[in-house]
């Protein structure tokens, strides 16, 4: 029976880069990922492809940017004044700093180039741009309980903790 919205789903996957094959994350046999369908949890061409998929079924799934975290934004590239970052010692280009966005969700800020009294930096999502290849398996597969829509995320089988 095919994987329906308001589902909670536990996959096992590996994810790689499609050009290079090199290894980006995976799931522990112990630690499944698990999300509700539908509720925009996961990127949207991965769920797509899940919601074609049964319990115990696997996959490669290949997810085009576009349907993952979307092109690279220019505009999320910005310089801004080395003083605003004075707090940072040692500021190097390639460091990863976080900031908040305005919901409070810590995002990932790339320092593409310092110089004296600015700083470049790229606000784009790390995998904008990019292509993703997952492996899936989808280990099992549950209505989302009434607490847990109302909610907004899967509680875990040792209770719910807020």
């Amino acid at each position: 029976m095919p994987i329906k919205r308001n589902q909670v789903v536990s996959i096992s996957y590996t994810l790689k880069d499609p050009e290079t094959g090199e290894l980006i994350d995976q799931s522990t046999p112990d630690r499944p990922l698990k999300f509700i369908t539908g509720l925009g949890h996961i990127i949207p061409g991965l769920e797509n492809e899940i919601l074609k998929m049964e319990k115990g079924e696997s996959k490669e799934i290949l997810v085009k940017s576009a349907d993952a975290y979307g092109p690279v934004n220019p505009e999320a590239i910005q310089e801004i004044n080395r003083s605003d970052l004075a707090h940072i010692e040692d500021l190097k280009e390639g460091m990863i700093l976080y900031a908040q966005d305005s919901q409070g969700h810590q995002i990932p800020v790339k320092i593409i180039k310092v110089s004296d009294d600015k700083v470049t930096i790229d606000l784009n999502h790390p995998m904008a741009g990019k292509d993703l290849l997952f492996n899936v398996k989808i280990m099992d597969v549950r209505d989302a309980t009434e607490e847990e829509l109302a909610h907004g995320h899967v509680h875990d089988d040792d209770g719910h903790h807020h």
